[in-house]
């Protein structure tokens, strides 16, 4: 019999192997706390390739197929890592969505609510951390690089899985900033912290923003930071169609990831049909 490669010890090893590799925060909590989920599963269990299938047949019940294909990655990269080759899984099948899902795309009527709500409630630092993020299309763990001193230059310098982009900041967003800076004193390093004086990461926004649906009347599937990136490019795209440059903005290096933030709703589809006016 094989050893049992799946203990909270080599969890760890795997994880900082990771990090070794220099993948983002996320990505490292993510692996985490999914190999975790695996762990508790097999709990007093052989590990096997049958039990691993039961896993997967949980899953499917649990998640949409791309959170089960995510979690998927998660563990066959951690056998692949301990040479346990045998109990890799075969990933779902998903067919390609040509629609955007609208019921869950955020709309900037929605996301001008969300930012009067926070300014409503006198949470000044959740309004101005939404209005960054759709401002200019930065990831949540990106925020840290929005400094004092990248107010200064205008732009913030961002360096993320390897690869360094530039992201401008508009000049109202600056000019907001600056004055948030001054009545909080802050003259130096990251400019969104929490008490510790830690950068805040996605729990701590994703928590705040999600306190705001009620009063700004947004439905909460719809409210999270990354849905803000999205805004961002649907805007962005609007403008400009240049995928090419709009997947340099948000830091793609596949275009096809690009595709998914632009993708146009069943409605606007069938619109767009109707003004092409064929039926004669």
């Amino acid at each position: 019999m094989k050893d049992n490669c799946m203990t909270e010890k080599n969890i760890e090893i795997y994880i900082q192997y990771l990090r070794e590799q220099e993948k983002s925060a996320g990505t490292l909590e993510k692996y985490k706390r999914e190999l975790h989920e695996l762990l508790l599963f097999l709990s007093g269990k052989d590990i096997n390739k049958e039990q691993l299938i039961l896993w997967k047949g949980q899953l499917q019940k649990r998640y949409r197929p791309s959170g089960v294909n995510g979690r998927l990655v998660a563990a066959n990269g951690f056998f692949s890592f301990f040479g346990r080759y045998d109990l890799r899984m075969k990933l779902l099948r998903i067919q390609k969505e040509i629609f955007a899902q609208e019921e869950k795309e955020l709309t900037k009527a929605e996301y001008i609510r969300l930012v009067r709500t926070a300014e409503q409630k006198g949470n000044l630092r959740l309004s101005l951390v939404i209005q960054t993020i759709c401002a200019t299309g930065i990831r949540v763990s990106e925020l840290q690089y929005i400094t004092m001193e990248s107010l200064k230059k205008g732009r913030a310098e961002v360096n993320c899985k390897g690869k360094r982009r530039v992201i401008f900041l508009p000049l109202d967003l600056q000019r907001k900033l600056k004055h948030y800076a001054r009545e909080k004193g802050i003259a130096k390093g990251t400019l969104f912290c929490t008490r510790t004086g830690s950068p805040l990461n996605r729990c701590n926004i994703w928590a705040d923003m999600k306190k705001l649906c009620e009063d700004a009347r947004v439905n909460p599937q719809k409210v999270f930071p990354h849905n803000l990136r999205h805004l961002f490019a649907r805007i962005f795209y609007s403008l400009e169609k240049d995928i090419a440059k709009l997947a340099d903005l948000l830091g793609h290096s596949n275009i096809e990831t690009t595709r998914i933030y632009i993708m146009e709703s069943g409605r606007e589809h069938q619109e767009k049909l109707e003004r092409m006016r064929l039926v004669l």
